[in-house]
């Protein structure tokens, strides 16, 4: 909606941020007939799930931010009928090392001969790819007890348990530190490493936290679609938002984009959101209003007391190559290697001590990260010119980041963290990254790096945390309320990352907010 035309007085709902939650929330409440406004501060909507070409002519359309999908369920994508695929990766992972001084690496994928050889190689012997085996046929039987229920009403914790129908794994998972089970069940020092980086990704936490922070990460990274998998969007992540923006407008909601939405008040049967742009103030009325943003800004808005402030520990790099780079270990293809995730210091030991490090207020000597290449499973980012040249993208997700460390000078450790996070990549390679990297068309190679306080300023992640705060366990809590979307305002329900069962590419948060509404007995 261009900003010159501004909305009607009032609305059935109100929708703050157009992201992809609170797309997913339009989408059904103005297919079940009612009037909806959302109110987008940037002049797009789609939030962190978005595709953008950021390399100046140059014609890769990259997942700018988030960029792989596992939480989305089905039923969201059948519910709005979306025109939105995944593909599957066939590779699951490759990750390298050097062991009795030759280069070697374990590759997870491509079927359970060549994945059981290939522990065999790595470790000598079947019993590791047995523990595997083991572990994640466990971790498969709770996602499919647990995945269903995130669409549902929240479960209590008893409910849930009675789901999961299995005592060691609720063990395993929900009430003892992962790093137990991680160095219980396998012996490697690399295997441990791959296990644990599932309950790392966006989250400062060591393996033994007793908060379990990293657990609750665990949980969310296995679940996903009753699987575990991630798969590639097809488009790239804002072919996603783009359908979902779509089905929202089809229905009849109203995007208005570079609308900032700066305040509401409510007496919990009606409010009102005060709105900014370029032409001026406004205000809006609601019945309901859902705010797809961080608790943080939900609370500024409200001008109730701010929840602890969120801290991420990322680095987000977005690299467009002229061919993928030779690999050192010459058993494995690059194809294969870098079409699953690609682990780089990422073994048990290196885990903890970059987290020790960074828990000092140091950056890790060895930064671990994980890359993967979309183009390999989805060149339609990719013009098609660069698809006959052989051109690549590469997504790099560096962990054990916190914001404090770049607090002091964000550029000067952003490209200090850079350079020592590609050494580490190198150190496995055959030749420097460097050499294969892409010039967009003033000279300049395509790589760009978010740290996050970049993602703080360019998205409003609360400290860059890539999901607003930590994790939630899916079950009810202490004023989680029915759906793990309510606010201390009747009529204003939180529909971001933030809320219960929040995090990721879900639209799992706009969803039941959605649901809460239209069970809502003021309607």
């Amino acid at each position: 909606m261009p900003a010159h035309e501004g909305p009607q007085r009032s609305y059935d709902a109100v929708i703050v941020g157009g992201g992809h939650n609170g797309l997913v929330a339009a989408a059904y409440l103005a297919r079940a007939g009612r009037s909806v406004l959302v109110l987008e501060r940037l002049g797009n909507t789609g939030g962190a799930a978005v595709s953008t070409r950021p390399f100046t002519g140059v014609d890769a359309r990259l997942s700018r931010y988030s960029y792989l999908v596992s939480l989305l369920p089905r039923k969201i994508v059948r519910d709005l009928g979306l025109d939105f695929r995944v593909r599957t990766r066939t590779v699951s992972s490759y990750t390298p090392v050097e062991r009795d001084g030759r280069p070697t690496g374990l590759l997870v994928g491509g079927g359970e001969r060549r994945t059981r050889e290939a522990f065999a190689r790595l470790t000598g012997g079947e019993g590791e790819y047995r523990a595997w085996q083991r572990f994640y046929d466990m971790t498969g039987r709770v996602a499919k007890s647990v995945f269903p229920t995130l669409t549902e009403p929240l479960p209590t914790r008893d409910e849930l348990r009675r789901r999961v129908d299995d005592e060691e794994a609720w063990r395993v998972l929900f009430e003892e530190p992962i790093g137990v089970a991680v160095e219980t069940r396998f012996a490697d020092d690399l295997v441990r490493g791959v296990v644990l980086t599932d309950a790392l990704i966006g989250t400062f936490a060591d393996a033994h936290d007793p908060s379990l922070a990293q657990n609750r990460c665990f949980l969310y990274h296995v679940i996903g679609g009753g699987t575990g998998a991630w798969d590639v969007p097809v488009g790239g992540m804002g072919a996603l938002t783009d359908a979902l923006a779509g089905a929202a407008r089809d229905a009849g909601a109203v995007l208005a984009t570079g609308h900032e939405a700066v305040g509401i008040s409510s007496d919990g049967r009606a409010a009102e959101v005060t709105y900014r742009t370029a032409d001026g103030d406004g205000v809006v009325g609601a019945r309901h209003v859902l705010v797809n943003a961080s608790p943080q800004e939900l609370a500024v808005l409200t001008g109730d007391q701010p929840p602890a402030p969120a801290e991420g520990a990322q680095l987000k790099v977005n690299m467009l190559l002229k061919r993928l780079p030779r690999l050192k270990d010459t058993g494995v293809d690059p194809r294969e290697a870098f079409s699953g995730t690609f682990h780089i210091a990422e073994g048990y030991r290196q885990l903890a001590t970059a987290h020790t490090q960074a828990a000092a207020g140091r950056l890790p000597e060895a930064p671990p990260s994980e890359i993967y290449c979309h183009s390999l499973t989805d060149p339609t980012i990719l013009g098609p010119d660069l698809v006959e040249q052989g051109y690549q993208t590469l997504t790099l997700f560096g962990l054990h980041t916190p914001a404090r460390l770049f607090d002091h000078d964000n550029d000067g450790v952003r490209e200090e963290l850079l350079a020592s996070t590609l050494a580490q990549l190198d150190a496995h390679l055959a030749e420097p990254l460097a050499d294969c990297l892409a010039t967009d068309a003033d000279g300049r190679p395509c790589i760009e790096a978010k740290t996050p306080l970049d993602l703080e300023r360019d998205l409003r992640l609360p400290g860059g945390n890539i999901f607003h705060r930590a994790l939630s366990w899916p079950y009810a809590q202490e004023d989680t309320g029915r759906w793990g979307v309510e606010t201390g305002h009747a009529n204003v329900l939180l529909c971001g990352a933030g809320a219960v069962r929040g995090g990721g590419v879900s639209g799992v948060p706009g969803h039941n907010a959605a649901m809460a509404v239209l069970e809502d007995t003021l309607d």
